[in-house]
């Protein structure tokens, strides 16, 4: 407890995975660096209370921790890093924490429905919560879908990364670059940390999110403010337009954004390669192959000349993408005109698979001999 005569706040940091094979995200890695942080710079008050849980094991006492910390008067930051999964009986997203197995979920697990209800009757703008997640393949679709918030008047702050391998344990980057900004020193409005951990963090096709609790300027012909300082992520609405069929308008605002990005942020930024990326998604599900893997290709060039690894995950998945999306066309001579660049990239990006530099190579040597069929 840190004593004063002004406001006291609460700070909850929460890290929590299971333990064993299950784990997808080494949780706890973020809490030595958080622990460095002035505690008044977490609570963001002169005087505060610092609640931890590393790897609880019982939802009840999680759910206890949480409530207790939404009762408690004045500001309160949610620092939270874990792993997310769908109960597959009611279709709920839940936080997993350490005895959490596929067939206990629902009863080892924190249903994130209840964070939300405990947050509820706190007043407005007065909740901050910055998070770096890890989400299971379900999970993932659904909040691709549907986005993820903690109700209104709650700010949400942070990123929400596919899982990648079971092999490879993620870090909880971004909660360690907000945590290592704040060490420095140096305490920037939240839109303005957001940007920087962002631009930090590996992101790995992640969504980030920037749910504010209070309004911003949004950019010209949008509906949602930008991801950096945001009323509500874009992405969730431009998905619904394109899988509802109206591709053009879907494209039309993440090209706008896209534009944003590279104006407020640069080229090369990772707000902009996300957009790049959010795009050529877009692309596959309007049916465009051809612009998927021309997408997918610049996505990858612009990783690279951010001297990310060529063996980097997020490398290998755009150059991955953009050999599959290569791999669909039926227009011989657009495949023709992508190839080359494609055997290049390829042979910077081998990728996991052995043969795929060679296997591109003997597909555009049968296309030059067969220019009215694909193979």
């Amino acid at each position: 407890m840190i004593t004063g005569e002004k406001t006291t706040g609460t700070a909850l940091l929460l890290a929590a995975a299971p333990t064993g094979k299950g784990r997808l995200i080494d949780a706890t890695d973020a809490l030595p660096t958080l622990a460095a942080v002035p505690p008044s710079t977490l609570t963001r008050t002169a005087a505060g209370t610092i609640v931890e849980l590393a790897d609880p094991a019982d939802q009840q006492t999680v759910l206890t921790r949480v409530r207790a910390a939404a009762a408690a008067p004045g500001p309160l930051s949610l620092l939270l890093a874990g792993q997310l999964h769908i109960d597959g009986k009611q279709g709920r997203i839940h936080l997993a924490l350490a005895r959490t197995t596929p067939a206990t979920l629902r009863y080892t697990a924190l249903p994130w429905e209840w964070l939300v209800n405990e947050l509820k009757p706190r007043r407005p703008n007065c909740t901050r919560a910055i998070v770096d997640l890890i989400a299971d393949p379900d999970a993932w679709r659904q909040i691709r879908a549907h986005g993820l918030t903690l109700g209104p008047g709650v700010s949400l702050y942070g990123r929400v990364a596919p899982a990648l391998s079971r092999r490879r344990l993620a870090r909880p980057a971004y909660l360690k670059a907000v945590a290592g900004t704040w060490r420095s020193g140096l305490t920037p409005p939240l839109p303005e940390l957001h940007a920087k951990a962002a631009a930090e963090a590996c992101h790995d096709g992640a969504l980030f999110l920037a749910v504010d609790s209070m309004p911003a300027p949004v950019p010209a012909g949008t509906t949602a403010a930008p991801l950096d300082g945001a009323a509500e992520d874009p992405l969730p609405a431009i998905l619904a337009a394109a899988h509802a069929g109206r591709h053009g308008e879907a494209a039309s605002l993440a090209a706008r954004w896209e534009a944003w990005a590279l104006q407020t942020h640069g080229p090369g930024s990772a707000q902009a390669i996300h957009w790049l990326e959010v795009r050529a998604d877009l692309a596959h599900l309007a049916d465009d192959p051809g612009s998927s893997c021309e997408l997918w290709m610049a996505a990858a060039g612009a990783r690279l000349a951010r001297h990310q690894a060529p063996d980097a995950p997020a490398v290998q998945a755009a150059v991955d993408r953009a050999h599959h999306q290569w791999q669909q066309l039926r227009d011989p001579q657009r495949a023709r005109d992508l190839g080359p660049r494609l055997v290049s990239l390829r042979r910077s990006v081998p990728g996991q698979r052995p043969g795929a530099t060679e296997a591109v190579q003997r597909r555009l040597e049968m296309l030059h001999s067969m220019p009215r069929a694909l193979p």
